[in-house]
C-alpha cells in the first residue's frame, strides 16, 4: 500500500518492523521500489533476500528483472533469467517478456531475441516488447518485419504496437514507413491515434526535419497538445536550430504550464547554441521562479555486478585519479587523430580552454573510462545515461573505439547507441 502510494521510505520502514518476513512481503517491496524509481534499492533488496534464505519466487523475478532493465545491470540479468531457468518459472509468459525487455535494454537485444522465438506461447506483449527492442536499437526495419510476421499469428496490434513502431521508425529515420503505418492504424487496424501516437509522428518528423509538417500535424490533431508534445518540436528546433519556431513553441509550453526541466533545459540549450546568453541567462531565472531543478547528468555502468554511477566533474569515485588519468591520456590520443571538441554543447559563456575541461570531464566519458580500466578486453563496456547523450561525446567515443579496439554502447533516454572502429549504429540520426 505504501509504496503504490509512492511512500517508498515508509514501506521500506514498515518492512523491516515486520517480525516475520516470506517471499510475499520481499517480492512486494521489490516491486514498489523498482515502481517509483528506485531500481538499485530494489537490487539490494533482493540480495537481503537471498541472505536471509528467503526463495525467490516467481512474483519476485517480476520486479527483479525490470530493476536490471532500468540499470542495464546485464550479469545481474543474466543470473536472473537464470534462476528462472532452473526453478521453471521461464515457461511464464510474463518471465520471458520481462526477459526480453532485460535483454533489450542491458544492449542485447539478439538476446531479446532469442528468448521471443524460444517462447512457446506468446501473447501481444510479448510482440510489443520485441518491436520496442528493436526499436530503442534504430533497427526500425527489423520492428517492421516483426510486425509483419505478428499479422500472420492469432496476436492483434493494438495501440502499444503502434507507439512502438512509430518510436522505431523515428530512431531510424523511416518517414515514408511511419507515415504509412499512422495512416493504416486507424483505417485497417480500427485504431484511433492517441496522444501518444501524435507525440511519436512530431518526433519522427521533427528529427527528419520537417518541422513545418510536425507544426502542422500538432495544430490540427484532435487533442488540445501538451507541453510532452510541443516539447517533441522543441526538441527538434534545438537539434536543426531553428530558433525562431523554438521561441514560439516555448510560449505554447508556458501557456499549458511546463511539466517538467526539460522544456527549459531546450531552450537554454537553444539560445546558448545562438551565443544568445542573455536570453538563455533569463530561462534559468523563470525556470528557478518557477521552482524547476535542473537534473544533473548522470552516467552508469556495471563492473563485476557492481554499479558504479558518475556525474560531470565527479571526484567522489575512489579510483578518481585513474580515470582521469586515463581520460587525459586519451585526450591525447583524440587530437593527435582530428578530434576537436564540440563547444556549442557547453552551455556556458567561458574561453574555449575550459569548455575543453568542462566536456572531457562528462558522466559517459567517466564512466567509460572507468569501464577501460576495469574490464578486460573482452568485455562489453556498456553505459546508461540519465539523459541524452551530449554530441561532443557522441563524437568522442567514436574516436575512443578507434584508439581502444573496444567496442562501447551507450543508453540514453532516448535509444541505443553502439559505437565501433569509429562508428556508431545510430547513423547520426538521433
Amino acid at each position: 500500500m505504501y509504496a503504490k502510494c509512492g511512500s517508498v521510505d515508509d514501506a521500506m520502514r514498515f518492512f523491516e518492523a515486520m517480525e516475520f518476513k516470506d517471499s510475499v512481503s520481499y517480492s512486494a517491496l521489490i516491486s514498489g521500489c523498482v515502481q517509483n524509481g528506485y531500481a538499485e534499492e530494489a537490487l539490494q533488496m533482493f540480495h537481503k533476500m537471498q541472505l536471509a534464505c528467503v526463495v525467490p519466487e516467481s512474483a519476485t523475478m517480476m520486479g527483479f528483472l525490470p530493476a536490471c532493465s532500468y540499470l542495464s545491470a546485464l550479469q545481474h540479468g543474466i543470473c536472473g533469467h537464470s534462476y528462472s531457468v532452473v526453478r521453471g518459472f521461464a515457461s511464464d509468459i510474463s518471465i520471458s517478456n520481462a526477459l526480453i525487455d532485460m535483454y533489450s535494454k542491458c544492449g542485447k537485444v539478439d538476446s531479446a531475441r532469442r528468448v521471443f522465438d524460444n517462447m512457446s506461447h506468446r501473447d501481444v506483449v510479448s510482440w510489443n516488447a520485441m518491436i520496442v527492442g528493436y526499436g530503442i536499437h534504430g533497427l526500425g526495419k527489423d520492428a517492421i518485419t516483426l510486425f509483419q510476421q505478428m499479422q500472420n499469428g492469432p496476436h492483434k496490434p493494438d495501440d502499444v504496437t503502434f507507439i512502438a513502431l512509430l518510436s522505431a521508425c523515428s530512431h531510424a529515420g523511416l518517414v515514408t514507413e511511419g507515415k504509412h503505418l499512422f495512416l493504416v492504424m486507424s483505417k485497417e487496424f480500427n485504431i484511433a491515434p492517441k496522444m501518444d501516437h501524435y507525440f511519436c509522428m512530431v518526433d519522427l518528423l521533427g528529427r527528419a526535419g520537417f518541422l513545418d509538417e510536425a507544426h502542422k500535424l500538432i495544430k490540427t490533431m484532435p487533442f488540445d497538445p501538451d507541453a510532452h508534445i510541443w516539447n517533441a518540436l522543441l526538441s527538434a528546433c534545438r537539434t536543426h536550430k531553428n530558433i525562431e519556431l523554438g521561441e514560439e513553441v516555448s510560449s505554447k509550453i508556458q501557456s499549458v504550464g511546463p511539466t517538467s526541466t526539460g522544456n527549459f533545459v531546450l531552450l537554454f540549450n537553444l539560445y546558448t547554441t545562438a551565443r544568445r546568453w542573455d536570453d538563455a541567462a533569463n530561462v534559468r531565472i523563470h525556470q528557478k521562479e518557477l521552482g524547476f531543478k535542473k537534473k544533473p547528468g548522470c552516467s552508469w555502468i556495471e563492473v563485476n555486478g557492481n554499479i558504479h554511477a558518475f556525474i560531470g566533474g565527479d571526484l567522489s569515485h575512489k579510483e578518481s585519479y585513474e580515470i582521469y588519468k586515463k581520460l587525459e591520456d586519451l585526450f591525447t590520443e583524440m587530437k593527435r587523430l582530428g578530434y576537436n571538441t564540440e563547444s556549442d554543447f557547453v552551455y556556458h559563456d567561458v574561453e574555449e580552454e575550459e569548455k575543453e575541461k568542462i566536456l572531457l570531464y562528462h558522466s559517459e566519458k567517466l564512466a567509460v573510462a572507468y569501464g577501460l580500466i576495469s574490464l578486460k578486453e573482452d568485455k562489453p563496456i556498456v553505459i546508461t545515461k540519465n539523459l541524452r547523450v551530449c554530441g561532443d561525446c557522441h563524437t568522442a567515443l567514436k574516436y575512443i573505439t578507434i584508439i581502444t579496439k573496444r567496442e562501447i554502447t551507450v543508453r540514453d533516454t532516448s535509444r541505443f547507441h553502439h559505437f565501433r572502429d569509429g562508428v556508431c549504429s545510430c547513423g547520426e540520426f538521433w
